[in-house]
């Protein structure tokens, strides 16, 4: 990225430029189709049914009913035929299909903007009216932080058994369940690595509450996880979830989104005999724009690039984890990595204003880094996916270089001593 001055930045942290920022068959599949017709979705055009066709062989054959929107527009296409407004639209969904009300969610979550979505993301409502009585919290599955770590025999188990106490305690209340809600790899919370075989487990004991599971791939889809297109089929084979919401790097920046479901559930969704509409969904321009990243994606071999770049950088962010200590735990796959800033080993108490003062430190040096989880001390990486191995190597040259002056700032701060001044004659 570029300032107003000229100054190029390394951008480490933009998600939403998936293939790139400005990538120019992007740009120019815009301005071709901005060229012939942009209008409203009641008009038809191919490129909705092309580009519903196009992500329909990316995911498990029951998910093949699409609707667009932007943020996260919406539209219809029939293969039979964040971004906020796509998960509120899975809400929606879940409830008609189910006939139920509540959720249940992970600590921590984000799930989007709008009054819907911020009553079921912790991250946001323990901070403004609190948690509603249809909503239940389970348990963030972090092996580094959580109640059950690393060193648990099986902590997917573990974890999905706290899910199974949060649905009978919902029950035991009364309380009907439509839908457990998790992004495929929780980023807010601090870029967590869900222990595989989570989901699934999850997913059963959900439906067997009558409930539906829907993954979030709002933030790490599209080829980000490098061994996979999608992130929660890092979860197994066997797994599918029941609705996924895509959004951010669908669009490469374009106000992009998508919720895909089953057939089912898109019945049940339209029983009710009111049409969802909206004006700008599938447009012809935001189609091809949709049909775009997916072809820059394919021609570039930006997943198997991610997977391959994205070892190398953990590679590189463990060597600094074995030669830093305020570096407590670095964790990810392919380019969806958190490292885990610490005071201390023992107690892995958050390092925030260290963290803090790095991000600031690391902008001074032309690099753009975030944090995040519930103590803002997880360096974020989600870079666009071009980010190379040479973009690897000088980024961590940068944290090593500016984590040793901090030690040595620590180390000086420790030496000083405040020698006792004369008294004074009396």
């Amino acid at each position: 990225m570029y300032d107003e001055q000229g100054a190029q930045y390394l951008d480490c942290i933009n998600n939403v430029a998936h293939v790139g920022h400005c990538h120019p068959l992007v740009v120019q599949a815009a301005h071709e189709q901005n060229q012939v017709l942009n209008t409203n979705s009641r008009f038809l055009h191919d490129n909705l049914v092309d580009y519903a066709q196009r992500l329909s062989r990316t995911l498990p054959k029951k998910l093949c009913v699409f609707y667009f929107l932007n943020s996260g527009w919406l539209g219809r296409a029939h293969l039979f035929c964040r971004s906020s407004e796509a998960n509120d639209l899975a809400l929606r969904l879940a409830r008609q299909y189910t006939g139920h009300q509540d959720v249940v969610v992970l600590d921590h979550a984000y799930h989007g903007h709008l009054s819907s979505l911020i009553d079921i993301s912790p991250y946001k409502f323990r901070d403004l009216d609190g948690q509603k009585e249809w909503v239940h919290v389970a348990p963030l599955p972090d092996t580094y932080r959580g109640p059950y770590r690393e060193d648990h025999p099986d902590p997917a188990a573990a974890y999905a058994d706290e899910v199974k106490r949060v649905l009978s305690s919902a029950q035991e209340r009364g309380r009907k369940i439509a839908a457990f809600f998790a992004e495929s790899l929780p980023s807010v919370g601090g870029q967590v690595i869900p222990p595989a075989g989570y989901f699934p487990r999850v997913a059963e004991h959900v439906r067997s509450a009558g409930g539906v599971f829907i993954a979030d791939e709002i933030q790490v889809g599209f080829g980000r996880v490098g061994t996979q297109f999608w992130a929660f089929q890092l979860q197994g084979e066997g797994f599918v979830p029941d609705i996924v919401t895509m959004g951010k790097p669908i669009g490469n920046g374009h106000p992009l989104a998508c919720v895909a479901t089953t057939q089912a559930m898109a019945k049940a969704f339209e029983a009710t005999g009111v049409e969802y509409f909206n004006t700008f969904g599938g447009s012809p321009v935001s189609c091809a724009v949709g049909l775009a990243v997916l072809d820059v994606l394919e021609k570039e071999q930006l997943q198997a690039h991610a997977a391959s770049v994205g070892s190398f950088l953990m590679e590189l962010l463990g060597q600094q984890k074995a030669k830093h200590p305020i570096i407590g735990d670095v964790r990810g796959v392919g380019l969806f990595i958190g490292v885990d800033l610490i005071k201390d080993k023992a107690t892995r108490t958050p390092a925030t204003e260290e963290a803090d003062y790095l991000v600031s430190r690391l902008k001074e040096n032309y690099i753009l880094m975030s944090t995040d989880g519930p103590g803002r001390n997880v360096l974020k990486f989600k870079p666009p996916m071009c980010f190379s191995s040479d973009n690897a190597r000088h980024m961590v040259a940068k944290l090593d270089a500016i984590l040793t002056d901090m030690e040595e700032e620590v180390r000086s701060c420790e030496t000083l001593q405040l020698w006792p001044q004369p008294s004074s004659a009396q």
